[in-house]
């Protein structure tokens, strides 16, 4: 595995994805480098494809979004066609946050929020069933969420990265 990565770009890293609203002076500072450096260092790595995008989080309750499900979701037939033709669907469906292939008894892990359980279960009959590719839906009704992180776990690399700074 081979990071063009220094421990400066891994702070830089750190520091927005815990807070992609930082400004660059913040982060400069955060680091010891001034602004126009750390500047070409974050779109260096956004040319790269490290940094994929900045978002803000919501809280989903506040906004009247605080019904959350995860569903095992299996397919009929789980053929080239279907899954890709399942794929498109779940892209374009709102209330699906989250939509991962997974190996085992079923095919797909999704996420879904909405405002309540009348909401979901018009979800599931209108869309998720009304697609005719579905044999079996396996819902859990999320109750308390102990952890959700979106920060990737950065330590787990540091071996990988380099203690050499760049020249700026």
């Amino acid at each position: 595995m081979s990071l063009d990565l220094d421990s400066i770009d891994a702070k830089i890293l750190d520091l927005i994805q815990r807070d992609a609203g930082m400004s660059v002076a913040d982060i400069a500072d955060a680091v010891g480098l001034s602004s126009s450096p750390c500047w070409r260092r974050i779109k260096r790595m956004e040319e790269q494809g490290l940094i994929e995008r900045r978002v803000t989080l919501l809280n989903h309750a506040k906004l009247g979004l605080g019904f959350e499900v995860i569903a095992n979701v299996k397919l009929s037939l789980p053929s080239r066609d279907n899954l890709e033709a399942f794929e498109r669907a779940v892209s374009d469906w709102p209330e699906v946050v989250e939509c991962i292939t997974i190996t085992g008894a079923v095919d797909y892990f999704i996420r879904i929020i909405t405002t309540d359980i009348h909401a979901y279960d018009n979800f599931l009959r209108d869309k998720l069933l009304g697609l005719g590719l579905v044999s079996d839906i396996q819902s859990r009704i999320v109750v308390n969420v102990s952890k959700r992180t979106t920060a990737a776990p950065l330590g787990l690399i540091s071996p990988f990265i380099s203690d050499k700074t760049e020249t700026e």
